[in-house]
């Protein structure tokens, strides 16, 4: 069955300037579908058109009938006052209201016998029941400890939130609204790697379809399983993840370049022999001149593949300054604490040269706070590091600020690396700023394009240790592997904080874990580690089943008073209470059969069942027990 379907879908926001231009695919029920394309092609553009908040000028688009859509990106206006608590609940608006409806009607059945009220009633109950009414709080915790909202957190006004923290209880809110469709516009942005990995989890449990918006290269390997790319307004498909995604993508163009060139070498040999055959036809021999135009017709013709076009790459690379010495940073005895919130206690770390770390650990645990201290815009509470003295400093932070906001991209550049004109313009060509660009001011740019900014003018900078705070945060696919090309290039020593799986992956040569106020220093890479830590996981839980498992201590059996007559009283009646159960069972089976057309019914008695057979194994179990005791008694 097909949940999503567009055809020659048609949007321009100037006139003459399509973002999409005839775009049609269709998305399948419970396929997962990643939709690439660098910022600014139409991606959200076209998620806002299929929930129906934008219009588009041409072509269609039709969602199957009865199927319900959820957009991430989408943060609704709620009430004044609404706290993060009711953001959440109001995933559950209609079981809500089935509970209102179910406590007036006990009311009135209370006031006496109404047929027509009780049988509302037992319907009700059982659709919300099998809604999952009395489970909405046990799920409500599943997903808030998956996406770390904490208990303090959903007491806030949602008002109050910051943009990140409003996205991640708006998908808290989408995930138990339990929708059809899922359309995911960069999920990840917000979320810590443990968040990450929950909502991929939940997402390889989930039956719907799910068509997402990421640049979250390891999110999309975990999660889709067909790729959209949308060029030039147009859809080009690859039925596989994001690594095979980049595979094919590089496998087309070659094959699409190698047409192109045999193409243009047969024009070239045909144009030749046109142009000879003119120079025939002016010498006096007319029948050429028909054969000449003959065949620049047939080469028109030919003229039916396009040079294949590549992004070009941002020519980059770190200036790098000599290194001396074998000491690169040393942190004793380090203390930082927020008012009574302590961040981290008693950190000792050496880093030596040459070494790639990767600070991690959840959101709100301090790693920004870890980088601030070392580049001395923080002051610890306690404890001291020391630099090696010949070691400089590159720093990019999460949240560029440029002291002049208002100056132009090549006036920044001039002002604060004291060059001429010239050579700002091709420092900043060489990071894809190019013609009336360079003229903008710097307030205008997007959050990627200020990232690439600084990183511009950080690369002229003669630096041995890099630093980097959430380098490809705000970063499309391609900007992320430029930069990850410059710091492939870089030889000198790199710290690094990243919820960016991908860029860990290939970078990091040790790991910092920060949680619970303190590092775990591991020195490997991040599979590494990820495997270690699955080892002490497994450990922990056969020690556990190990510890279960433990013969327990037998423990004398007090004597019953009267013998062995209270006994059989107890046995007789266990064996009563199984044979009523199984009576019940029993009508239960017919009433099963009878209600097989009534879905809610048939549900509710299958519930029925399931508690009934668990209490008849207590049952057994209870008269096993008696009788063996009896055995014993009468000796």
């Amino acid at each position: 069955m097909i949940d999503i379907s567009v055809t020659n879908l048609v949007k321009e926001f100037e006139v003459g300037s399509k973002i999409l231009d005839g775009l049609t695919f269709q998305v399948d029920s419970g396929e997962r579908v990643g939709l690439l394309g660098p910022n600014g092609c139409g991606k959200t553009t076209l998620l806002r058109i299929l929930t129906g908040v934008m219009d588009y000028d041409e072509g269609e688009v039709v969602i199957a009938p009865g199927k319900r859509v959820g957009l991430i990106s989408q943060i609704p206006v709620y009430p004044a006052g609404y706290t993060v608590e009711d953001v959440l609940d109001d995933a559950f608006a209609n079981l809500h209201a089935m509970e209102r409806e179910m406590t007036q009607l006990a009311e009135t059945m209370g006031r006496g016998e109404d047929e027509a009220a009780m049988a509302r009633y037992d319907k009700l109950t059982a659709a919300f029941q099998a809604g999952g009414g009395y489970e909405m709080d046990t799920n409500k915790n599943k997903v808030c400890n998956g996406l770390s909202i904490s208990a303090q957190m959903r007491q806030r006004p949602f008002d109050n939130l910051s943009g990140g923290e409003k996205t991640r209880v708006n998908l808290g809110r989408l995930i138990l609204e339990d929708t059809d469709i899922l359309l995911l516009d960069e999920p990840t942005n917000h979320l810590d790697l443990r968040a990450t990995e929950w909502l991929e989890e939940y997402l390889e449990k989930f039956k719907g379809t799910v068509l997402t918006v990421s640049h979250d290269r390891y999110f999309l390997d975990k999660v889709v399983d067909r790729v959209i790319e949308i060029q030039g307004g147009k859809a080009e498909f690859y039925s596989g993840n994001y690594s095979f995604y980049a595979v094919e993508k590089e496998r087309r163009f070659e094959e699409r370049q190698r047409q192109y060139e045999k193409e243009q070498a047969k024009i070239q040999q045909l144009e030749k022999a046109a142009e000879q055959l003119r120079t025939w036809a002016y010498s006096g021999m007319d029948k050429t001149f028909k054969r000449a135009q003959s065949m620049e017709k047939r080469i028109e013709r030919m003229r039916v593949t396009d040079r294949p076009k590549k992004t070009r790459k941002m020519e980059v690379r770190f200036g790098e300054r000599e290194f001396r010495g074998d000491e690169v940073l040393t942190i004793k005895h380090l203390k930082k604490s927020f008012g009574s919130r302590p961040l981290f206690d008693d950190v000792n770390l050496e880093v030596a040269g040459g070494e790639r770390i990767a600070l991690l650990g959840d959101n709100g645990t301090g790693k920004s706070t870890l980088i601030k201290i070392l580049m001395g815009e923080e002051s610890p509470d306690e404890g001291k590091l020391r630099l090696g003295p010949t070691v400089k400093i590159g720093y990019l932070p999460q949240i560029i600020h440029f002291d002049h906001p208002e100056r132009s991209l090549v006036d920044t550049m001039i002002y604060d690396l004291d060059c001429t004109a010239q050579t700002a313009r091709n420092r900043l060509a060489a990071f894809q700023f190019r013609g009336e660009d360079v003229f903008k001011p710097v307030s205008a740019l997007s959050g990627g394009e200020q990232s690439r900014l600084r990183l511009c003018m950080l690369m002229d900078a003669k630096i041995n240790l890099l630093i980097l705070d959430e380098p490809t945060n705000h970063l499309d696919i391609q900007s992320r592997e430029w930069i990850e090309e410059a710091v492939e290039e870089y030889e000198g020593n790199l710290l690094f904080v990243s919820h960016d799986r991908y860029f860990i992956d290939r970078f990091a040569t040790r790991i910092w874990m920060l949680e619970g106020g303190h590092i775990t220093d591991f020195k490997g890479t991040y599979q590494e580690y990820l495997a270690m830590r699955q080892r002490q996981k497994n450990q922990n839980q056969t020690a556990a089943q190990t510890q279960a498992q433990a013969p327990k201590e037998k423990k004398e059996k007090p004597k019953r008073p009267g013998g062995t007559k209270n006994l059989e009283k107890e046995v007789a009646a266990a064996e009563r209470a199984v044979a009523k159960a199984e009576e019940r069972m029993f009508d239960l089976t017919q009433e099963m059969e009878a209600a097989a057309a009534d879905y809610l019914k048939l549900q509710d008695l299958y519930e029925q069942k399931e508690a009934l057979e668990e209490e008849i194994l207590k049952l057994y179990g209870k008269w096993e027990d008696l009788s063996a005791q009896l055995e014993e008694a009468r000796g």
